[in-house]
């Protein structure tokens, strides 16, 4: 069997919250950048980024299956297949789960039925990979692998740095692992994903309104002044509100975003209004969180966070273990390798 490699050693998931929150400025980009980037290519595909998420927890559904026997399957067996079988899924359940309202599910459903993605037998719906893969390129789910990827690059020097491994790993390590690991790491991926859309779409309305604000907050954390620091979670919340003095327009963001631009203009102004954002007189925007919308996004990002330190933790010690007996009980929060039964 190949030789997986070791990225971290018995890291316990709080004190990689803790690292996380120690070292926030370092990540901020690249974990910013991951939900960014996913946003716009998941709204590229139907034009509606909650569409591409029906279809996305359709497809988590058999990585769901996968974990409860015990089965990993990797990048390239997952999707050779020819469909996608998901057993005992109602309109109901998407709904709860995803927080999006029913009748709009139902809607999407036949929209998603009409174009050939999904088909429904009963209470089965088939996921027709052929299709699939009109709409969802290999190339687009290799860049999100590179994007975590670089994620966890960042974070295995930290850790080195924190003194917690011995020795930090190459991109192309990490990309071969988390290839052979494929749906394990995906779920555990989509899990982290879901909860962080259904907090930001309860907040803001909409995905599409989030994945505006998001593009003028990356835009600020790449400003050289806070290039140049290190700073905590709290830290950094608070010096990046105003820190973009030139700020960003309405027509780069519809570019970016391929979010039409009097769409942009509108939720833009439902973040200014909601003080999320702030505008000058040259139209720019900017991130400038106030009141009650700052002391909300603080309590987001400190839960956001915890959750993603979950997602490092099950994926690094799912990659140290590969090669090593598991333990496993069938219930994915039971699941624990033998070696971190005494955590």
């Amino acid at each position: 069997m190949k030789s997986v490699p070791s990225i971290s050693d018995q890291i316990d998931e709080n004190k990689i919250f803790k690292i996380i929150n120690k070292n926030f400025s370092k990540l901020a980009t690249s974990y910013y950048l991951i939900i960014s980037n996913w946003l716009i290519r998941a709204y590229n595909v139907f034009g509606d980024i909650d569409k591409y998420i029906i279809v996305v927890y359709l497809i988590n559904k058999d990585f769901i299956f996968f974990r409860r026997n015990g089965i990993i399957l990797d990048f390239d067996t997952f999707f050779n297949g020819k469909t996608l079988e998901i057993e005992k899924i109602n309109i109901s359940d998407i709904s709860k789960d995803l927080k999006i309202p029913k009748e709009s599910v139902r809607r999407k459903i036949e929209e998603l039925e009409k174009l050939g993605v999904i088909k429904k037998n009963k209470k089965k719906i088939f996921v027709d990979r052929n299709i699939i893969s009109k709409y969802f390129p290999p190339s687009n789910r290799i860049k999100t692998v590179n994007e975590v990827t670089n994620l966890l690059y960042i974070f295995n020097k930290i850790l080195k740095k924190e003194n917690e491994i011995n020795k930090t790993f190459e991109r192309d390590q990490i990309i071969s692992s988390l290839k052979e690991n494929y749906t394990f790491c995906w779920y555990q991926f989509y899990k982290f994903l879901f909860t962080f859309t259904n907090r930001w779409r309860s907040e803001v309305k909409d995905l599409e309104t989030y994945s505006i604000g998001l593009i003028v907050m990356i835009n600020a954390t790449e400003n050289e002044k806070m290039r140049i620091k290190d700073l905590t979670m709290k830290s950094f919340q608070t010096s990046v509100q105003g820190i973009d003095d030139r700020g960003v327009n309405a027509m780069s963001i519809s570019e970016i975003t391929s979010i039409p631009r009097p769409t942009v203009v509108r939720k833009l102004k439902y973040l200014i209004k909601n003080n999320y954002l702030t505008i000058n007189e040259k139209k720019l925007v900017s991130v400038d969180i106030k009141g009650n919308a700052l002391k909300r996004s603080r309590d987001l990002q400190d839960k956001n966070i915890q959750d993603l330190s979950n997602f490092i933790y099950r994926v690094f010690n799912q990659i140290n273990i590969i090669n090593s007996k598991k333990i496993y009980s069938g219930d994915d929060d039971n699941y624990i390798p033998g070696y971190l039964r005494s955590f």
